[in-house]
This record gives structure tokens, C-alpha cells and sequence, in this order.
């Protein structure tokens, strides 16, 4: 294994994950993801040795990382947080080729295979347009995406991203995801990023790494996934007090909209209805009734009318 937490506990003052122990290899792509305030940064930062550990080892390439230097830390990982400080007068170019200097004194000119690699992620993160645009002027995406291709650049055998994807739309993030992956499989990269997004697991990762309740959940994405009923099921977020849910049989992208659907509409108790949603028909069940309906519009008219 590549990167190894062994009997780790992980916080300040007080454990947010206790008793941590996981390993990645070269060419996992992992997935971390928990609520806010768990520990995922701060587990981040561990591995980095920014935030010591309380006890236990976090080991990479069967090296402790607390007899890594700063610089032996940068070779090995390359990080991007979401919250980076945008270095004034920069371009993007500038940004991105910033990743090669770890290897040469800052007063290096870079080599042309180095400006080769730099403008070909430049091209595989679809900022050629934005070359040379100063990091200022960009959107929050496309920053994002250029503090991506400065860890791209660093060539580091492990890449760790703490929520590389809040600010870009659908295109940009499977632009980067879908980079990310290549990077793992093809040039046998270790690619641990966060997301409060569980879905991309399923898509993107091999691995996944859930944090709750202060103990580190880690595994095959499939495994971890079902061994949880919350990152499975629908987000059905209860915001009206007297809303009582019908009983609801749909993938779950249906069920997220029906339910939310009827919890904006109807202050009352639903829970004799059963909806099932089948060959593009939802079919409504109410006592000893049976309605069908073809769209959401049909169904708000049809409960308005039976209940």
C-alpha cells in the first residue's frame, strides 16, 4: 500500500476520528466525504502533518510522515483546498507551472518539456481561453480548476483534494473528475478527494472513505455504499411540520421529486397513499382505489382531489 492510517486518532485537542485505519495503493481514486465539521479537512491535514496526530501512524510509501520533510511531504503529495490565497498578478499559466518549482530553485527557467506538460493540462482542463488571464479575473470555477492543474503539474504520486468540485457546474466537474480518474489509471496516481456529494462514488472512485460518528468507514465504494442506508437513499429534506410522506416506490431521483413535490403543496397526513412509479406512469394507490397519472401536475389535481 501507498498511504497507510494506522490506529490513528485524529483532531486537536479532542478526537474527531478515533481509532482511524485505512490504506490506498497507486491507482485508487477514493472518495471522502461526512458531514460538515467531522474531521475531513482536519484528517487531510493529518496526512499532510499540517495538524499532528493525537496518536497512531499515517505512513506513505511505508514512511512516517512525521520524518518527511516539507519539501519530501510536497514531492509525495500534491494538495489542493478549497480555500486557496490567489497569488496577486498571476495568470493562469503562471498558476499552473507553479507546480514544477518544487523540483528547481524558483530562479529556474523551465525546461520545454515542463512548458509542454504545463500547456497540455492547460488543454485537458478547457482553460486554454484563460492562458493568460490574471487569477483575479476569474470565475470561481475556473480558479478552481487552475489550482487543480498546479497540483496536476507537481507530478506527485499522490493527489489530495479537499472539495475540488464545489464551485464548478456539471461540465467543468466531470472535466476534472474525469481527469482525475485517466490520472489514476494512467499514470498510477493515488486521487483522494472530498465532496459532501456521495453519488460521485459511484461514478468516479473505487474506494470511499465515510466519516461518522467519529469513526473512519472505508472500503470498496459498492460495500461501503450499501452498508449505509443514508448515502443511499433519497435526500427527503422535512421542511413542513405537518407533512406526513406517503409510502413512495420509485428510483430515487423520482422519489426526491415527488416527495418534494408533494411536501411544498400538501400540509397534511399523505400516509395512506402509496405511489409506485412504473413504465413511466406513477401509479397511486389510496384504500381500496387505483389512479394513474402521467405527470407531477396530474398528481397534485388527483390528491387536491381524493384526500
Amino acid at each position: 500500500m501507498h498511504l497507510e492510517i494506522k490506529q490513528a486518532n485524529i483532531g486537536y485537542k479532542k478526537n474527531l476520528i478515533s481509532n482511524a485505519n485505512a490504506t490506498l495503493n497507486l491507482g485508487d481514486v477514493c472518495l471522502l466525504i461526512g458531514n460538515n465539521g467531522v474531521g475531513k479537512t482536519t484528517l487531510i491535514k493529518s496526512i499532510l502533518h499540517q495538524t499532528p496526530l493525537l496518536s497512531g501512524e499515517i505512513s506513505i510509501n511505508n514512511k512516517n510522515i512525521k520524518n518527511l520533510s516539507v519539501k519530501e511531504i510536497a514531492q509525495n503529495i500534491a494538495v489542493v483546498f478549497s480555500k486557496s490565497i490567489i497569488p496577486q498578478n498571476y495568470t493562469v499559466e503562471d498558476l499552473i507551472s507553479l507546480g514544477k518549482y518544487i523540483y528547481y530553485p524558483f530562479y529556474f527557467e523551465l525546461k520545454k518539456e515542463d512548458r509542454k506538460e504545463v500547456s497540455d493540462i492547460i488543454t485537458a482542463l478547457d482553460l486554454d481561453q484563460y492562458k493568460d488571464t490574471l487569477l483575479r479575473n476569474l470565475s470561481d470555477g475556473n480558479l478552481q480548476k487552475a489550482f487543480i492543474g498546479r497540483a496536476l503539474t507537481q507530478n506527485s504520486p499522490v493527489i489530495i483534494l479537499d472539495e475540488p468540485t464545489t464551485h464548478l457546474d456539471e461540465k467543468n466537474k466531470i472535466i476534472i473528475l474525469k481527469t482525475l480518474r485517466k490520472l489514476a489509471k494512467e499514470q498510477n496516481k493515488l486521487i483522494l478527494f472530498s465532496s459532501h456529494d456521495w453519488r460521485l462514488a459511484k461514478e468516479f472512485a473505487d474506494k470511499i472513505w465515510y466519516v461518522k460518528d467519529n469513526y473512519l468507514h472505508s472500503g470498496i465504494v459498492e460495500d461501503v455504499l450499501l452498508q449505509h442506508d443514508e448515502l443511499t437513499n433519497a435526500s427527503l429534506f422535512q421542511v413542513n411540520e405537518n407533512f406526513v410522506a406517503p409510502k413512495i416506490n420509485a428510483p430515487d431521483v423520482y422519489k426526491e421529486m415527488l416527495y418534494s413535490l408533494l411536501q411544498k403543496n400538501f400540509q397534511k397526513d399523505l400516509s395512506s397513499l402509496n405511489f409506485v412509479f412504473q413504465d413511466k406512469f406513477w401509479i397511486i394507490y389510496s384504500n381500496s382505489s387505483k389512479y394513474q397519472c402521467e405527470s407531477f401536475e396530474e398528481i397534485v389535481i388527483l390528491v387536491k382531489t381524493i384526500c
